[in-house]
């Protein structure tokens, strides 16, 4: 599937994007999907939100138990002074997750690509099983940022394996919060686990290696943004850190994203994404 020219793009920088992936038809019958899982769902009196930069906010049960079910979580910014929607509640979710790719006919799809199977092998994932999707909404003028992280921070296994398939169901620009990546920085240490405590009922954040992650701009320097138009697909090492901004455009930006591990690896049962036993993980192809 991938050139050779390709390969060494994604050793080299930890990252590959590839154009015209995902045609207008598919990306157009995904978010329809997602926009009417958003319609049909009922939130909890708990009302779940979604934030990286505080790890412990989203350690809910609700979060813990979305390894295995399809859940909606609200955007940080989505309620008023008064606690209630400052906008519709198709305008306050951050994303679905986090089963949706084994759950939903849909995104079954759409995740299930043999295409996908064999970009895993080129970049060297054996017998790709599919973990984690969520559908990103990154919604207009309150679309949170994600903070600068790397993926096997929070999807670890032994050896390290999680890569992440990111696709542009919308275009993704500087102004709606597109991703930005640091090339070569996968080649780096993981900085830290996000673990389930001891209870299973919480997470707690493992320091591993003080190496700073790269700092966002304007701070920052190592991070290049990844402006794609709709149909891309970016291809993201475990280990690689990377960013997104928070969208103040009054323009969404949806995207889909599909995290896979090697079948031949440890799946520690510390990791918080857990599956029952009698939801083993799929071969990507």
């Amino acid at each position: 599937m991938l050139s050779a020219e390709q390969i060494e793009s994604y050793r080299r920088d930890g990252f590959l994007v590839i154009p015209d992936f995902a045609s207008g038809d598919a990306r157009g019958r995904l978010r329809e999907r997602a926009v009417a899982i958003v319609d049909a769902w009922e939130p909890s009196e708990h009302r779940s939100v979604f934030t990286t930069n505080e790890h412990d906010r989203v350690s809910d049960g609700e979060f813990l138990a979305s390894g295995s079910s399809i859940w909606c979580f609200f955007e940080e910014e989505a309620f008023g002074p008064d606690g209630e929607l400052a906008q519709p509640k198709e305008l306050s979710i951050n994303k679905i997750g986090h089963a949706q790719h084994d759950l939903d006919d849909e995104f079954e799809r759409f995740s299930y690509d043999p295409r996908l199977a064999e970009i895993a092998e080129d970049v060297g994932v054996v017998d790709a099983r599919a973990l984690q999707s969520m559908y990103i909404f990154k919604q207009p003028h309150i679309g949170g940022e994600v903070g600068c992280h790397q993926d096997a921070t929070f999807l670890y296994t032994d050896p390290m394996s999680v890569t992440g398939f990111w696709f542009a169901i919308e275009d993704a620009t500087l102004d709606n919060g597109c991703l930005w990546a640091a090339p070569g920085g996968h080649l780096g240490p993981l900085r830290q686990l996000f673990k389930r405590n001891e209870s299973g009922e919480g997470t707690v954040v493992e320091p591993l290696d003080a190496t700073p992650l790269p700092e966002p701009p304007p701070s920052g320097t190592d991070l290049v943004p990844l402006e794609v138009p709709a149909g891309t697909l970016v291809v993201l090492h475990g280990q690689l850190p990377h960013w997104s901004d928070v969208n103040r455009s009054a323009v969404s930006r949806h995207a889909y994203s599909l995290h896979c591990i090697s079948g031949d690896t440890e799946y520690p049962d510390w990791n918080w994404l857990q599956r029952p036993a009698d939801m083993p993980l799929r071969p990507l192809g």
